[in-house]
């Protein structure tokens, strides 16, 4: 079965940090652009971060600009994303996605429809 498995999430206080990892299963996800996304209670699913094929190219959302860092490392087929410095607002599931377009296009407005694939989502909760 093909997947994308999130792990790293969990509870922590305002201004800590956490990083989240998501390792492919079932198949190599090395030549596609990773990225995560996240979704609030009540809220639509959203764009966070994106990272091209070869790692040269990151995008971010502004509300996590400066904050978060996305990163990969294709030899163990894994994507990061390093949260520094956490808000109550970024509490959320957040998400692993995999897509054969560019990172651009998946940073996008329209880029959360076109994601080949997701994984199941892992929940950061972030106390004040």
């Amino acid at each position: 079965q093909v997947q994308l498995v999130e792990s790293g999430g969990g509870l922590v206080q305002a201004g800590a940090s956490l990083r989240l990892s998501c390792a492919a299963s079932g198949r190599t996800f090395i030549g596609y652009t990773k990225g995560w996304f996240r979704q609030a209670p009540g809220k639509e699913r959203e764009f966070v971060a994106a990272i091209s094929v070869l790692g040269s190219s990151t995008y971010y959302a502004d509300s996590v600009k400066g904050r978060f860092t996305i990163s990969r490392d294709n030899a163990k087929d894994t994507v990061y994303l390093q949260m520094n410095s956490v808000k109550p607002e970024d509490t959320a599931v957040y998400y692993c996605a995999a897509d054969r377009a560019i990172a651009q296009q998946m940073a996008a407005p329209r880029g959360i429809h076109d994601v080949d694939y997701w994984g199941q989502g892992t929940q950061v909760t972030v106390s004040s």
